[in-house]
């Protein structure tokens, strides 16, 4: 993997870390679970970076996802 597209792997991974972990936190102070929209943004930021890991572009990756 070039250093660039580490470099970008890890900025990807400490953002949704970063975002994971607020979402832990308010479940462990509030008892309320993320907002939908919230879980589906940290969900879209993983497919991305699976889309950039893969080296695949974004219409191969859902077209994959969709197939039995």
């Amino acid at each position: 993997m070039s250093q660039s597209k580490r470099e970008q792997v890890v900025s990807h991974l400490r953002y949704i870390r970063q975002e994971l972990r607020e979402m832990h936190q308010g479940v462990q102070e509030d008892g309320l679970l993320p907002d939908p929209a919230e879980v589906r943004g940290v969900m879209a930021q993983m497919e991305a970076l699976l889309e950039l890991v893969a080296g695949r572009s974004g219409r191969k990756a859902k077209s994959s996802t969709n197939q039995p």
